[in-house]
């Protein structure tokens, strides 16, 4: 089995200054590692957490190591995208992607022009009777208990790169793509409507025209070639209830300072410096109710509108789902990780204690208050894709 890296060490995750860089505490020496994955991965990042990283190979590189992986619940997890495609072309020449035993790699990174558009794709294959199946290959670093979503930031580019994928279909070409799930435990799959409901939508219409497979992969801490798990299914029925532009929320706020604030008819309230977290609903339009609240100057209708001019916004996180009670059930779940509530706030027309809530540090960082909003994305729709 072919090892990727030499030498591999284990450092303890600090924080993350970019995209590309993180922070570690490596045997109690605080280091700079390069991160070659730009993804949000709001669930796995969290103080403390195993890291596997690797003495950066460029002499000149800003950093002296580069991340290649990180651990959940004890589990190794890839995260060098890097190597993404000696992944792939290790799966299928060894025959371990279940229906593609046919096909082998004859050629990396081909060309084709279509129209005058010339795209590239990670991976040419070919098969005995001297067919071609142009594939593309993800990896996808988002799940939960059992599930894998993908992708876990908004891709415009990679929405558009399906349909490119199903035009050339549609002109002859074999086409598709592997998801490398790097989560031994993904049972299932599917886009990721809350986050990007556009790229949901497109991968719903194209999906059927494709040749595509999502396939969780098992790795230890050697970083030799992986072994493939099972495929995981595609419940795409989930996609016609739930990736709807209507659901719940939570907006992640931060107040520098402690605010004495007139709330419209609620009157003086008092909110001490911290992290807040919002919880509300829209029956329709969430995004453009995400995209309100992101905004200072508006007419003041929700007593959000009255805080939001005096806060930094973080995040904005949709939840669309289709259960009727989502927006207390979930404002009860932060409740119980929340360090203090402000009482009523947001929650005149219900029974709930508040619907804003606090605590001392960023929640995105909290692995309780992420775990809340993996149930609420991806736990539960377990029962769905088992019923």
């Amino acid at each position: 089995m072919k090892v990727l890296y030499d030498t591999i060490l284990k450092a303890k995750y600090t924080g993350r200054p970019n995209r590309f860089v993180v922070t570690l505490d490596l045997n109690g020496e605080s280091v700079l590692a390069h991160l070659p994955n730009p993804g949000r991965m709001w669930e796995l990042l969290f103080t403390g957490v195993t890291m596997y990283i690797v003495p950066h190979d460029k002499p000149d590189a800003k950093t002296k190591y580069r991340v290649v992986g990180i651990e959940r619940d004890g589990v190794v997890i890839m995260l060098d995208t890097n190597y993404s495609n000696d992944v792939a072309q290790h799966l299928i020449e060894n025959k371990l992607i279940p229906g593609w035993e046919e096909w082998r790699v004859v050629r990396r990174e081909y060309t084709v022009k279509l129209h005058g558009t010339s795209s590239r794709f990670d991976l040419l294959l070919t098969n005995d009777k001297g067919d071609e199946f142009l594939l593309e290959v993800k990896s996808c670093t988002l799940f939960s208990k059992t599930g894998a979503m993908f992708p876990d930031a908004i891709t415009e580019r990679g929405r558009k790169h399906l349909l490119h994928l199903k035009e050339l279909q549609n002109e002859g070409y074999h086409t598709g793509v592997l998801f490398l799930v790097q989560w031994d435990r993904a049972q299932w799959f599917l886009p990721d409507y809350h986050t990007d409901l556009e790229f949901a939508r497109t991968f719903k219409e194209v999906a059927p025209s494709l040749d595509w497979k999502a396939v969780a992969v098992a790795w230890d801490e050697t970083f030799t070639m992986p072994t493939v798990t099972r495929e995981c299914s595609y419940p795409s029925s989930i996609l016609d209830t739930e990736a709807h532009d209507s659901g719940v929320y939570v907006m992640v706020m931060h107040l520098d300072h402690d605010l004495d604030l007139e709330i419209g008819s609620k009157g003086m309230m008092h909110f001490k410096a911290g992290y807040y977290m919002y919880v509300g609903s829209a029956k329709a339009n969430l995004t453009k109710r995400i995209e309100r609240h992101k905004r200072k100057r508006k007419k003041m209708h929700w007593h959000l509108d009255y805080f939001r001019g005096h806060c930094e916004m973080i995040a904005g996180l949709p939840i669309r789902t289709s259960l009727d009670d989502a927006e207390c059930t979930l404002a009860d779940a932060v409740r119980g990780v929340a360090e203090w509530d402000v009482p009523k706030f947001g929650s005149s027309d219900c029974d709930c204690k508040s619907h804003l809530f606090g605590m001392t540090d960023n929640p995105i960082h909290n692995q309780s208050f992420m775990n809340v909003i993996e149930n609420y994305r991806m736990n539960m729709l377990d029962e769905l894709v088992n019923s």
